[in-house]
Order: structure tokens, then C-alpha cells, then sequence
């Protein structure tokens, strides 16, 4: 028994650290999936009963969240200024509703092997128990290992028929091969090594095939020229209470319209983009006559350039404030029009509060909690060219990437280009700016749009409709960065046809070969 627990701690914690490699997602590293759960694999074919395979599930949950979402604990420590010991708690407490699935999936996985399930029965429904609890179990980052395959130009290509948790059907299915190649000395050896040899074979085949119809190609008259600017500028409460609210914004803004100086200086810009929230106010609708006065300076600086602005900022209707996207085009006569975007899916608790947990007695305890009310879904702006020439915008707001729904309900609408405004600052250790960025690029494979990205303190980048990261500014680098994209029309993928449809296929997939008939 007392083996049976050290095997079990051994191999979670060698898949674990495994999976904290891997989601670097960086050069070779994403190789590290096809053999990332292997160890767990052979831990579970040595449980004994279902209650020992949820403890190695709920082991897993909290080895994997330490090994890879750490960064997390950082993160909440510096937005609630905890000490790092509470958010690390925070984060263990966290860890069975970051990363849901393995719990699931283990208890599948052990509960068809004990009733004599064929070993494709037992892994195709571990492996719909795995994508299916992630999408029956929204998860904080919508992350799933699929993920990682953005490091790879052609494996990542899938995800427009299936999204990420397509790409992680088939990681899991690949583990199962090499584990029964590893386990076996027979014909199912053979037969494993086959199968996982053609589920190579199909993806880099379809990748390859993707990424010679949307690679990148060369500029012609129909390319969008953008310029992201990052300033490296975070904190703006902080930096309020230190230099006065007047002074932060006037800081902000100088800082953006310089660098936008120098962006523009690069050629001809059709649009420039400013991070999400760069002007910590309601724009439009002032509270002050400062407010007022900054409101005018940023026209004056649309109309003085020419050149379209998307920045973030706040909205209000009422009493009700929200976090928006906002496009400023100057028109023939000197002035600006105005289109709006409101953020909808809202951070939990920082952003937004569910009314059961609202009170003052709650915001009292915790003074950090947001207000913002979400906006009504996806939306589209047009942007007007100076040669007359339209070209549709798809806003999203930081956590509005996360899920594929949004990008794809703009691109339905007919949105041509993806313009994704983030403040990653709370993030900017560690490997949250990366997550974010990795999440968002996969909303460009998905819809074969591609994305101008713009944060306040990295990661901004340009990104393909392949998913290729044609120019990036890291974390903590002050720069601009332009760029020719072009806009995308008529581009059709699986995902734009019918959503995000995978997650609930995978859950039946599983529950339908976790029942098959038993030979």
C-alpha cells in the first residue's frame, strides 16, 4: 500500500512538472504533450478502488495548478495585497475549479477499466470525461493542454475545426497510444503505435494544407496598416494616490500620444490602438471639467493625425459604468465620430460581482471588488479608410478572448479583423501575460481573422490568421509596433459554422464508449 502511494505521488507530480514545461509553449517543448501523461496513465491502472482514483485526480488538480498556474498566487497578491503565503492558500483552495478535469477524468477512466471496457473503449472515454468536464466546467482561463500546440505551426491548424479542446481530445488520445506502446509487448503494441502514428500523420497533413491557403502574404493595396503603442504604464490607482488623479491621466496620455508620435512616423497608419482602460475615465460623458479637457485633447490629436484611434476606456449609461472599447474617426469637417463596444464577459469579483454576493457588508471586507456591468455579446465597428474603403473590426476586451464564442459571433456578423484591447499588468510575472496571449492568437486560427492585440504592459502582438506571431512587444518594454494586416473576407472554418461545438460531442463521445457493450 504504502508503494502503491509513492508510485501514485511520483507519477502525478512527474506529469505535473511535465505539463509545467510544456506550457511554455515554446520552441520543442510542445513535443513534452504527447508523453505528459503517461506517468498519471500508469498511476491509475494501479488504483484499486474509485475513491482512490479521485484522490489521484484531486492530487493531480492541485500538483498541476502549483506547477503551472503559480504565477496566479503572484497575481493575487499583488491585486489584493495579500501576503504571498494567503494567495498561495487562495490558489491551492482555487485549484479543483482552475483545472476540474482531472478529477473526472480519472474517476472515467478507472470506472471503465473495472468494468472490462476494450482499452479504445477505456480511452476514448477518458478522454471525452477530460474535454467534456472543461467545457461542462467553464474554467477561470478557459485554458485547456491544447493550448500548447500554438508552438507548432501545423498541429495547431486543427483547432479551426475543433477549437483548443479538439487539439486536446487528440493530446489524450495520443498519451493513451504511447502508454499501451509502453505497456504492451503484443499486437496492441502495434496497433497503438499505428494509431498514433496516423493521428500524426492527419494533423501535420491538414496543418500543412491550412497553412499553405491562409499563410501569411505579401502586402497589396488592400492592407490594413496599424500601429499597437505600449507604454508600460500600470496601476493607475496606485499611481493616482501617489502623483494626484490629474496628474496619472496627464502622465497616460502624454506618454501614449508621444509614443503614437513616433509610430505614426513610421508611415502611413490607417488605425492606431491603445491597451484596454489607457484612459482611466468615462470618455464621452465627463465627471469633471478636467475629465472634459482630456476628452477634447484626444479628439484634437484624432483630427490633427488623421488616423482612427481604438483605445479603452469607460462607458456610462446612467448610474451604469462600463469597460469599452472606444473607436475615434476624424471626419471631413474636424471632428470625430464615436463608436462604442462594451466589454461582456467580465472578470470574476475584480470586474464584475454576481448580485447574491453584492453587498456593503461583502465590499467592505473586500474593497477591490468591481462595479462595471457587462455589455449585450459581440458587436462590429466599421472602420472608415481614407481612400473610402471600409474595413470591419471585431473589439474584444481582455477576458473577452478567452472564449471562442464572441470572435466567432462578430466574424457571423461580418467582421474582417480582430482588434483585442488587454490590461495584463496584474498578470506580469510569471506566465499570465503568456497564457493570455497563447488563449487569444487560437481565436484567430478558429476564425481565420487576424488580430491586432494591444496591451499596457505586455504581451501586444500581430497576429495571422494561422496563428503566427508576425511582430510582438514582451512584458515590461516600452515600444511600438506597426504593422500591414489584411483583412480577411469569405474565410470559412468548421468552428465559424457551428460554434463552439466540440466541448458537448466530447461529453456524449465519452459517456457513449464509457457504455458500450462490454466483450
Amino acid at each position: 500500500m504504502a508503494n502503491d502511494r509513492l508510485h501514485l505521488l511520483a507519477s502525478t507530480l512527474a506529469t505535473a512538472i511535465a505539463f509545467s514545461f510544456y506550457a511554455r509553449v515554446e520552441g520543442p517543448t510542445h513535443l513534452l504533450a504527447w508523453i505528459s501523461l503517461v506517468p498519471f496513465l500508469a498511476a491509475l491502472d494501479r488504483v484499486r478502488s474509485l475513491r482512490q482514483a479521485l484522490l489521484a485526480g484531486l492530487l493531480l488538480t492541485e500538483l498541476f495548478t502549483l506547477a503551472v498556474f503559480f504565477w496566479f498566487a503572484g497575481a493575487i497578491q499583488n491585486y489584493t495585497e495579500a501576503s504571498l503565503p494567503v494567495a498561495v492558500l487562495v490558489l491551492l483552495v482555487l485549484a479543483p475549479v482552475m483545472q476540474p478535469q482531472f478529477i473526472p477524468f480519472a474517476l472515467v477512466r478507472a470506472a471503465a477499466r473495472r468494468t472490462g471496457a476494450p482499452g479504445w473503449a477505456t480511452a476514448l472515454a477518458g478522454a471525452g470525461a477530460y474535454v467534456g468536464a472543461e467545457w461542462l466546467l467553464p474554467k477561470l482561463f478557459a485554458d485547456t493542454i491544447g493550448h500548447g500546440f500554438l508552438a507548432s505551426p501545423r498541429l495547431r491548424q486543427a483547432a479551426d475545426l475543433a477549437g483548443a479542446g479538439g487539439l486536446t481530445f487528440l493530446l489524450v488520445l495520443g498519451n493513451e497510444c504511447v502508454y499501451s506502446v509502453l505497456r504492451h509487448r503484443s499486437r496492441r503494441a502495434l496497433h497503438a503505435a499505428a494509431g498514433f502514428a496516423g493521428l500524426i500523420a492527419a494533423m501535420l497533413l491538414y496543418g500543412e494544407l491550412r497553412l499553405r491557403q491562409f499563410g501569411v502574404a505579401a502586402p497589396d493595396a488592400d492592407t490594413l496598416t496599424a500601429g499597437i503603442v505600449q507604454a508600460d504604464i500600470s496601476h493607475y490607482t496606485r499611481l493616482a494616490s501617489q502623483v494626484g488623479t490629474y496628474d496619472a491621466a496627464r502622465m497616460i496620455l502624454d506618454e501614449y500620444f508621444s509614443l503614437s508620435t513616433q509610430a505614426l512616423a513610421q508611415g502611413s497608419l490607417d488605425l492606431l490602438v491603445w491597451p484596454e482602460t489607457v484612459y482611466p475615465t468615462t470618455f464621452g460623458a465627463p465627471k469633471s471639467a478636467d475629465g472634459k479637457a482630456f476628452d477634447d485633447e484626444i479628439a484634437r490629436f484624432v483630427v490633427a493625425t488623421g488616423v482612427p484611434l481604438v483605445f479603452g476606456s469607460y462607458d456610462r449609461e446612467g448610474e451604469d459604468e462600463f469597460n469599452a472599447a472606444m473607436l475615434l474617426e476624424p471626419t471631413a469637417e474636424g471632428k470625430v465620430e464615436l463608436d462604442v463596444y462594451r466589454k461582456a464577459l467580465l472578470f470574476p469579483l475584480t470586474e464584475r460581482v454576481p448580485a447574491w454576493l453584492d453587498s456593503d457588508t461583502v465590499r467592505g471586507w473586500l474593497p477591490w471588488l468591481g462595479t462595471w456591468k457587462p455589455g449585450v455579446g459581440a458587436s462590429v465597428l466599421d472602420l472608415h479608410r481614407r481612400d473610402g474603403r471600409a474595413v470591419r473590426l471585431a473589439p474584444l476586451v481582455c477576458y473577452d478572448a478567452v472564449e471562442p464564442s464572441l470572435a466567432i459571433d462578430a466574424v457571423r456578423q461580418g467582421a474582417e479583423v480582430i482588434v483585442t484591447l488587454s490590461n495584463d499588468s496584474w498578470f506580469a510575472a510569471g506566465g499570465g501575460p503568456r497564457l493570455h496571449l497563447v488563449v487569444s492568437a487560437f481565436r484567430s486560427i478558429e476564425t481565420r481573422r487576424p488580430q491586432v492585440r494591444a496591451t499596457n504592459t505586455g504581451i501586444s502582438a500581430f497576429i495571422s490568421p494561422t496563428g503566427e506571431l508576425t511582430g510582438l512587444i514582451g512584458v515590461h518594454e516600452k515600444a511600438v509596433l506597426v504593422r500591414g494586416v489584411r483583412p480577411a473576407r469569405g474565410a470559412e472554418t468548421l468552428m465559424l459554422a457551428w460554434g463552439d461545438w466540440f466541448g458537448p460531442v466530447a461529453l456524449l463521445l465519452g459517456v457513449l464508449s464509457f457504455a458500450a457493450p462490454r466483450r
